[in-house]
């Protein structure tokens, strides 16, 4: 299966700036990727590219087709933001704490340190050096943290660290707002002069400083900004998570409020000044404001913590996430959005299971309950309690959803509860270690149990007989789970080995050595080097595919294996990520780097006010030193510790250190050659029809959007022709070409022909129309309603035509 990755969900925003292009493209960095969220849609998508290590600033030219991103090592990416490609690359001497593009986007302005750089903007094409540089100031008394062209892009400014630059206003740190009469120097006037091989800046212009005011946050400091020109308005965020909206230059204060209760670390305006966007790293989730109506346009908030379960609800539409945070999100996965948090659990959340009908789901947390969610009204229905505190770590049901079964931690039982009344039936004893792993048969109520005591157990619940057949192991038991077919159990062992078992004779099958596979990372305080070490080289959690041909397997490592489950082969190696932020990710240290006290990366020497976010996130500095704490001090360690496949089999998910990552086989991004066209006229849409370029004509009547041209584009189509035009089709003009067959149904007389268009439409697009049937169910149901009133109206013809030929025939016969 050629699966590829499609998008990231549950990462959470962990600092950075973010770019708004088009006025409704939010762009931000999460980890080492970049996400766009469509603010009109509700949709987010991650881009395919990833950046060394973690994306500590971004730019987009002024046109939106341009991406510089540029992570925490001054290593540097140029994409094509259309496109979702990289188009060049160059590496900075230092960390950058600034970049922006120039209003004409023909230059970039980065900050490296104390210097301000100016570089020639590459184009689309192939170049050999496509990175230019221009020119290099020095003399900003500090790190450029804030940089900002003039309109005409002739001059640009810059600030320092106690400095916010923003046209002739200056922002500091302390809350001071100060406004300069801003008078540029004359085109002609040089700028700069030679010193020591680089450029002295050089205040030209007259600045007078004409009136200071103060921000009256006196217990916070002053931790993000931005302006908007057209509006002349400034907005403010503190670090107590309290944010302003100034309207200048009167300095008025618009709105003065609290969006949390800690640090704001970006604070920008769209480009119609309608909405604010804020950010706040430690929360990791990302906000975005309209400030006249004083209502939320987007409210996302990943997991701050690691996932540790996932489910796919049945129709594949909906992805379950629970996390150490002790949350429970439930994610569209066509939109990437989340639409539902659950927060009732009061420790971390370690199972979740959609029940059958996509109407409940179900979830395990180390505080003690199973609770059971209802997705149509929002709320916990049931709460399932045991006698005494336990803490579950895995979760099942049967088929019919009637029995809820969870193993434990501590007690080494299996309880088992009524989903109909909430009571506890039965407990399940036999087991010597904690139960990691349970799942009913797909085809019987067997219900099989993995545990660190070496073994795996059936278990007849219903009739409560205890445990029926035992399968004995060597080494501890990580995981089991069924085949889809429930004549096939897998498990995964400490010693690195997948077995597979039939469950009615009870004979081992077939093994599988995956030491080697999974192998791979070495850790920054590991003595030993990958290929030696032996601590890790297991798997934790096992997947078959929909139709049980293949088995993916995922651990504490940085690799996902793919193997043949009939002839026991490694199909494929899936690396989650390169982010070499992330402990667990080089395969060799570099030696340079290592010191008498340990690690220098580990060593905190830092006496600095530096910003959280990227540069200083870190998960509490206090418990480091403790007895069993992290020897790492909290650097985060790449591992996979849930993986699921969609029951579609199109896709699968894998719950991981960077977030819960998709890979699919549908194409998530599809280019229409349309879009490169600039005259889209009814003249061109005629032009393509009379030179019988069928596709080309619909394609342009979808993007001019006008039904009668949409529909005389469909009726010009050949019988013989559909199959291939309807195949072309984007799946973005789906929705809409649905609404105009419903309308044609309903007026048109050629019956046979639009049928014959519905039916390879949906050969061509079944798998899109069955994974987004929530937002094309408006169309679907319009279309039915048209194809429902032609049956019956054509049944009652039928009929009595029948009934009419009948005795036609029997009259001609007797005469």
């Amino acid at each position: 299966m050629n699966y590829r990755f499609q998008n990231l969900l549950g990462a959470p925003y962990r600092g950075g700036n973010v770019v708004i292009t088009d006025d409704t493209q939010l762009i931000s960095p999460v980890g080492n990727r970049i996400s766009v969220t469509d603010l009109s849609k509700s949709q987010t998508l991650t881009l395919p590219f990833e950046s060394p290590n973690n994306v500590s600033r971004i730019a987009a030219s002024p046109s939106g087709d341009l991406l510089l991103s540029v992570d925490e090592t001054g290593r540097a990416l140029l994409a094509n933001l259309r496109r979702r490609a990289v188009l060049h690359r160059i590496t900075f001497k230092e960390p950058v704490s600034a970049v922006r593009f120039s209003p004409d986007g023909a230059l970039i302005a980065v900050g490296v340190g104390r210097l301000l750089q100016v570089w020639r903007c590459p184009g689309f094409k192939r170049e050999l050096f496509p990175f230019e540089l221009l020119k290099t100031y020095a003399g900003c008394g500090g790190a450029v943290t804030a940089i900002d062209w003039s309109p005409d892009s002739g001059y640009v400014l810059a600030g320092s660290k106690d400095l916010t630059a923003r046209m002739v206003y200056t922002i500091s740190r302390d809350g001071a707002i100060f406004t300069w009469n801003d008078d540029p120097p004359s085109p002609g006037t040089p700028e700069s002069k030679e010193g020591g091989g680089e450029e002295e800046l050089l205040h030209l212009g007259k600045w007078e400083l004409l009136k200071k005011d103060f921000f009256m946050q006196p217990s916070a400091k002053l931790t993000a900004c931005d302006y908007h020109r057209g509006l002349d308005m400034v907005v403010v965020g503190f670090s107590n998570g309290v944010f302003g909206l100034y309207q200048m230059p009167d300095f008025v204060c618009i709105h003065l409020l609290s969006i949390s209760k800690e640090k704001i670390t970006t604070a920008v305006f769209n480009g119609l000044g309608n909405w604010l966007t804020f950010g706040c790293a430690k929360l990791g989730q990302l906000l975005v404001w309209e400030w006249r109506s004083e209502s939320y346009v987007l409210k996302q908030q990943g997991h701050y913590f690691d996932v540790n379960s996932i489910a796919y609800s049945p129709d594949s539409q909906m992805l379950a996430t629970g996390a150490d945070d002790n949350k429970i999100k439930v994610w569209t996965v066509s939109s990437g959005s989340c639409f539902v948090t659950f927060s009732e659990h009061t420790n971390a959340v370690t199972a979740v299971h959609f029940m059958a009908g996509n109407h409940s789901l179900l979830s395990a947390s180390l505080d003690g309950t199973v609770r059971a969610w209802d997705l149509f009204r929002y709320r916990n229905f049931r709460t399932f309690t045991t006698p005494s505190s336990r803490q579950f770590v895995s979760l099942a049901s049967d088929q019919s959803g009637e029995v809820i079964c969870a193993g434990t931690l501590d007690s080494f039982e299996i309880f088992v509860w009524s989903m109909k009344t909430g009571r506890l039936l039965d407990v399940l004893s036999g087991h010597e270690g904690p139960v990691h792993g349970l799942m009913f048969s797909p085809t019987n109520a067997i219900l099989a149990s993995s545990s660190w005591d070496k073994t795996i157990k059936l278990w007849d619940v219903f009739e409560g007989k205890g445990a029926v057949e035992t399968f004995p192991h060597s080494h501890d038991v990580l995981t089991v789970v069924y085949r889809p077919d429930g004549k096939q159990l897998a498990c995964s062992t400490l010693d690195g080995q997948i077995h597979f078992w039939d469950p009615l004779d009870g004979v081992l099958m077939y093994t599988i050595e995956g030491r080697r596979d999974v192998a791979g990372g070495r850790l920054m305080t590991d003595r030993r080097t990958a290929a030696n070490k032996s601590s890790g080289k297991c798997f934790t959690t096992l997947c078959y595919s929909a139709d049980g041909s293949y088995i993916l397997a995922g651990g504490s490592s940085k690799y996902i294996c793919m193997y043949d489950v009939a002839d026991q082969v490694l199909l494929r190696r899936f690396q989650i990520t390169h982010n070499l932020s992330l402990d667990g990710v080089l395969d060799f240290l570099n030696s340079k780097k290592m010191t008498d006290a340990g690690p220098i990366d580990l060593i905190n020497d830092e006496d600095s006010d530096i910003e959280e976010g990227v540069d200083g996130q870190r998960r509490g500095d206090l418990g480091y030193d403790l007895p069993g704490a992290m020897p790492n001090r909290g650097r985060p360690v790449i591992r996979t510790k849930c993986l699921r496949i969609a029951p579609t089999g199109r896709c699968w998910a894998a719950a991981t250190t960077e977030g819960v990552l998709i890979y699919s086989i549908d194409d998530s991004f599809i280019f229409d050659p349309t879009d490169l066209d600039i005259d889209v006229t009814p003249e061109a849409v005629d032009e393509a029809l009379k030179n019988a370029q069928l596709q080309r004509a619909l394609l342009l009547s979808l993007r001019l959007n006008e039904e009668s041209l949409i529909k005389k584009c469909i009726l010009s189509v050949k019988l013989l022709d559909i199959p291939a035009v309807a195949a072309s089709i984007p799946v973005r003009y789906l929705q809409r070409l649905i609404e105009v067959f419903s309308d044609l149904l309903e007026n048109c007389p050629h019956l046979e022909f639009l049928l014959q268009w519905c039916q390879e439409l949906c050969k061509a697009h079944g798998n899109f129309i069955k994974q987004n049937s929530r937002g094309l169910l408006p169309a679907l149901r319009s279309l039915q309603k048209a194809i429902t009133r032609l049956h019956q109206d054509l049944a009652e013809t039928c009929s009595s035509n029948e009934y009419l030929l009948k005795y036609l025939c029997s009259t001609g016969t007797k005469i």
